[in-house]
């Protein structure tokens, strides 16, 4: 799909990590300019920043910034977000709503906003910082196939964007949401055992890191199926096969699936 702008403000309620990873990579891409950029945002240091950084729009109220967009990133904190959505549902007419709050349904925000709000939800995750996110997109009842479109396009400036049954976003958050969190645990084990082997720390964690970007640039890139490539690495009686014999030992698989089992049934729980 071709990069234009999309439309003619971008309005981001809240001004916190996430909403910057998108405003650079809406830049970046030049999807918009910084006078088409809006945020509203409690803390006047954040604020600052972003204005001194991109040269976005700042200083507005909510209810200015979403009265002057066209398109609303709720980027608020779960537990902060009916205070956010009550204090501008009056504003919300025909704006496309998209909300990154983890754990907030469709459905709450749209007794909040109206039953004919355009809204779609998203899960993005924090390597959307480096540009090498990955989110997930659930659409609300109202939305037509533009707005899905430039939902994609904002979301494709920070990494890759995949669309899903609102049903399975919990699981979506239990495995690319807090996953970021399980591989810097398995950069920093391995990083461990290189030092305990007597590599030099700072290249025992370049060498981990880079093997784990690498290892998942292949198994993108390829197509292949990682127990494939994995077996292509394994010669019979080497080193490879020896260390893989451990881990299984260990019970890494498995723990790994537990893992994010446990953290779908703790977004469930948390999302009511």
């Amino acid at each position: 799909m071709s990069k234009t702008v999309l439309t003619n403000k971008l309005g981001m309620i809240g001004g916190g990590r996430m909403a910057e990873a998108l405003i650079s990579g809406v830049l970046s891409a030049k999807l918009y300019r910084p006078d088409q950029i809006w945020v509203a945002d409690p803390d006047a240091g954040r604020l600052d920043h972003l204005n001194t950084r991109y040269g976005v729009q700042v200083g507005g109220t909510n209810h200015e910034v979403v009265g002057l967009s066209d398109v609303v990133v709720l980027a608020v904190k779960p537990q902060v977000m009916a205070d956010a959505v009550r204090g501008v549902s009056d504003m919300v007419t025909k704006q496309l709503v998209i909300s990154v709050a983890a754990g907030v349904k469709i459905c709450r925000i749209m007794e909040a906003c109206g039953a004919d709000t355009r809204l779609i939800r998203a899960m993005p995750n924090m390597p959307a910082m480096v540009g090498e996110g990955i989110t997930a997109l659930a659409v609300g009842p109202k939305i037509e196939e533009d707005a899905i479109q430039c939902a994609r396009q904002i979301f494709e400036s920070v990494g890759r964007v995949v669309l899903i049954d609102e049903r399975l976003m919990d699981a979506v958050t239990g495995l690319s949401g807090s996953g970021p969190a399980y591989v810097f645990l398995m950069i920093e084990a391995m990083t461990d055992g290189g030092v305990k082997m007597g590599l030099p720390r700072e290249t025992a964690s370049l060498l981990a890191a880079q093997t784990v970007v690498g290892a998942a640039r292949m198994v993108l890139e390829t197509g292949q199926h990682p127990a494939g490539l994995k077996d292509q690495v394994a010669s019979p009686g080497g080193t490879t096969i020896a260390g893989l014999h451990r881990l299984e030992q260990g019970g890494v698989r498995a723990v790994v699936i537990d893992a994010i089992e446990a953290a779908t049934k703790r977004s469930q729980e948390l999302g009511g």
